[in-house]
């Protein structure tokens, strides 16, 4: 197997990055684009042996990081932000060949951000602080201390963007790295090893090993030296996860599925809730905040369809790589069976397709959206992750947040109204980790992020992710019993 695969130009070493340096497996598994099917390469398949050299390196650079001055850290995530804003090119076009998302969007948003994600915990990390406070005239001083070696497991529908979320916090706290990427799209992964490297970050600190599923997932997971695990993925997964994680009470963070409801109210400006609405086909649907159930008040519905029906059939979709593309292919050949078989259990339940509805040529699925669903059935209860929406109709604000709530998920809902008073009303209502009203997908990373009921455990995004990634401490120091001698 060669070492290095070149991708639209890139070199990507294929083999592990394990306490600073490339490691081969004895296996492989077969990386594909999901453009047009082509053979990426062959990736190096790790397995136990291989988590175990990583969480070795990983704790063994442990305690030289965790003793790493808080500017010192931030100025090496400073300049991995650096490393990656020179190579934005490299990186958009590996993932978009990669995953099959949309090129102009990892130029212009995703890899920018993927700097974004260093530099703000960078940032965020010399200015993390509680004030001293007293009890009884002793002094409370609170500090995060580094926890230790984390495993985080990512997705395959936004690699970088999701794996620097968590890697650039874990970084910042101090804490080491075992980075587990989705076998689908491995590649960015790879490059952001020797992006790190080149930054100066230290052997050990950050490893990544690639393998399938469970092969070396559980190994990492239910290793004894790991101190935190993060994952992004499904429900089942996270379960088996929690699972592993429990023999050695290992903090879970889990950010998972989702079926999020989009409220239209008969007050809201409708070409701006169209467009919210059309907006939940980006990255041909594989994103777990998606908005997929759209519930529209009863008296703009008819009007809503018209309107969400000319803009979505006016969508482009091909690949992703030509700049008028709007929507790309789905991530692989079973995802695209995944996706037909809901739509067609639910035509043949008695939805109704008013667009879409069909597979495409290679790996494309029409965005597609369907009506006359019950509130029970499979099509409204479990996440497609795939262009597909559902539309429901409502009178008033009870059965709207009703409908909104009846599903065992909860990671984010937007609501479209023009009344300040019932945003308010409703979304205080709303079971949801993420609520939007007139606009979706704003995140500022300063704001907790995570999911409620089975869409997740825990909260990361500014100080959250510190206190995650750390172990807080509180030192109570009373007020007398200093030797004088020594001040």
């Amino acid at each position: 197997m060669p070492d290095n695969i070149t991708v639209a130009g890139v070199s990507v070493d294929t083999r592990h990055w394990i306490g600073g340096r490339r490691v081969a497996s004895a296996g492989t598994f077969t990386d594909h684009s999901p453009i047009d099917g082509t053979v990426l390469g062959e990736i190096a398949r790790g397995g136990p042996a291989e988590a175990e050299a990583a969480v070795a390196a990983a704790r063994d650079a442990f305690p030289g990081w965790a003793a790493t001055s808080r500017a010192e850290r931030a100025r090496i995530l400073h300049a991995i932000a650096d490393g990656v804003e020179k190579r934005i090119e490299e990186l958009a076009i590996v993932e978009t060949t990669d995953n099959g998302a949309l090129l102009r969007s990892h130029r212009r948003g995703v890899m920018p951000r993927v700097a974004h994600n260093f530099r703000f915990f960078a940032d965020w990390l010399l200015r993390l602080d509680h004030e001293d406070f007293e009890t009884r005239g002793h002094t409370n001083h609170v500090s995060w201390d580094p926890a230790g070696p984390c495993v985080l497991i990512t997705p395959w529908n936004a690699p970088l963007m999701l794996a620097t979320w968590k890697v650039a916090p874990a970084l910042a706290a101090g804490d080491t790295v075992v980075l587990k990427p989705a076998e689908w799209s491995p590649l960015t992964a790879s490059l952001l090893a020797d992006i790190a490297a080149e930054a100066g970050l230290p052997a050990g600190v950050l490893n990544v090993v690639q393998g399938y599923g469970s092969e070396i997932g559980d190994a990492l997971t239910s290793h004894p030296d790991v101190r935190r695990i993060s994952f992004t993925g499904s429900v089942p997964t996270a379960k088996r996860i929690a699972g592993s994680a429990a023999a050695n009470l290992t903090p879970l963070s889990l950010e998972l599925g989702g079926k999020s409801p989009l409220l239209v109210f008969a007050d809201a400006d409708l070409d701006l809730a169209v467009d919210l609405a059309v907006e939940q086909y980006d990255n041909a649907g594989q994103v777990c905040l998606a908005a997929t159930r759209l519930l529209v008040e009863e008296p703009v519905a008819e009007e809503f369809t018209r309107r969400f029906v000319e803009k979505a059939t006016a969508l482009r979709q091909g690949d992703p790589r030509d700049e008028d593309t709007d929507i790309g292919p789905t991530i692989h050949p079973r995802q695209l069976e995944k996706i037909d078989g809901f739509v067609r259990r639910a035509v043949a339940a008695g939805a109704r397709a008013v667009i879409g509805g069909r597979r495409g040529d290679g790996q494309y699925y029409a965005p597609t959206l369907l009506t006359d669903v019950e509130q029970d059935s499979e099509i409204v209860q479990e996440e497609v992750f795939g262009p597909v929406l559902t539309l429901q109709t409502f009178t008033g604000e009870d059965e709207a947040v009703r409908l909104a709530n009846d599903t065992r998920f909860g990671l984010a809902a937007t609501v479209a109204t023009g009344d300040r008073e019932r945003a308010e009303r409703v979304t205080a209502r709303l079971v949801a980790g993420t609520v939007w009203v007139n606009c979706f997908f704003v995140r500022d990373l300063q704001a907790p992020f995570g999911g409620s009921r089975q869409s997740g455990v825990g909260r990361e995004g500014g100080t959250w992710s510190f206190d995650f990634y750390c172990d807080l401490k509180n030192t109570v120091t009373a007020p007398k019993g200093w030797d004088q001698d020594h001040g």
